[in-house]
């Protein structure tokens, strides 16, 4: 499985502008449901903080993988969004979250919702491509600076 499988070049934001965990979650989850139309912002909003309840996606080292599934998608979908300042998203670090990879999944999709997650998880896990990430001017330049990393795997 690739990244950009999952990720369309429209659902790159590179300034996210919302100052609390909630706010960015449903910045994100806007920004899918328009951008798919059959997925409904209330519910992918609901998804998204019912999984946060459960414990914080933001994994540390300034990444967090918000991630659901949710009833209706028909395959895996994802949103990579930036905060320039970063957010206090309750890092398992204790530092501001940067770098956001939403992972929307169909309800029946337990292994590859999974090998998703671990995909995202790899990639984002090396500092440079991290930094090389938070100096991208647009969104364009992001999505292929993601896609170069992820021929690598």
């Amino acid at each position: 499985m690739k990244i950009t499988e999952i990720l369309d070049p429209e659902m790159v934001l590179p300034d996210l502008k919302g100052t609390t965990k909630d706010q960015v979650l449903k910045e994100l989850a806007q920004g899918l449901a328009t951008r798919y139309p059959d997925i409904r912002l209330e519910d992918l909003t609901t998804v998204l903080s019912e999984r946060e309840r459960l414990g914080s996606t933001a994994i540390g080292d300034g990444i967090a993988i918000p991630h659901g599934k949710l009833r209706g998608a028909n395959r895996i979908i994802g949103a990579f969004g930036r905060h320039r300042a970063g957010v206090d998203f309750e890092s398992l670090d204790g530092n501001p979250t940067h770098i956001f990879f939403v992972l929307v999944a169909p309800e029946d999709s337990a292994s590859l919702h999974l090998k998703a997650l671990a995909r995202v998880s790899r990639l984002l896990k090396d500092d440079a491509f991290r930094a090389r990430l938070a100096e991208a001017a647009d969104p364009a330049e992001l999505y292929r600076l993601i896609k170069e990393e992820d021929s690598k795997y």
